[in-house]
């Protein structure tokens, strides 16, 4: 399987090798691709001091154990017309975690999804144009799947991405 596919697959569905020890280069290749997805092999090879054969193996590496999950923008979703932010935590039923994982991932507001412990089952973090489409976002989409016993939205006034900035 390419690792474009695989890094489009939950982490939990897919079989991964089991996790091995990272080095100091490897932890340099993955703060220097976390500040820029987009730097290149030759500019990682040099900046961690490996040969580019070596750096491109070590990045292959990382995304085929996994610990690269896959490459992507920051986006500031205020600018991109998605004003509104808000997490919802869902009870759901026993034993759907999946098929409700599934059904969210559908959603394009959606942007972070996490099984959660205590008070409730999942944690959502969607982005909407404004209230009133978060609100039928919860009322009308999230509140209609069978599985989702109760939501609770907890509006988000201000975001801080914590991803190092490139």
């Amino acid at each position: 399987m390419a690792p474009e596919q695989m890094a489009d697959e939950p982490e939990s569905d897919r079989a991964l090798p089991p996790a091995r020890p990272l080095d100091a280069i490897d932890q340099d290749i993955l703060q220097m691709l976390r500040a820029d997805g987009r730097a290149s092999v030759r500019s990682v090879a040099e900046r961690v001091h490996v040969s580019r054969a070596n750096a491109y193996a070590r990045i292959n590496r990382l995304i085929e154990d996994g610990v690269i999950r896959g490459f992507g923008a920051r986006v500031n979703h205020e600018r991109a017309g998605k004003g509104a932010a808000a997490y919802i935590t869902l009870k759901i039923v026993q034993n759907s975690w999946r098929s409700v994982r599934e059904q969210l991932r559908a959603f394009p507001e959606a942007a972070h999804i996490a099984l959660v412990s205590g008070d409730f089952d999942v944690l959502l973090l969607v982005h909407t144009p404004d209230n009133r489409a978060l609100r039928e976002l919860v009322l009308t989409k999230l509140q209609a799947i069978p599985e989702v016993l109760s939501t609770h939205t907890l509006l988000v006034f201000e975001e801080e991405d914590l991803e190092p900035s490139g």
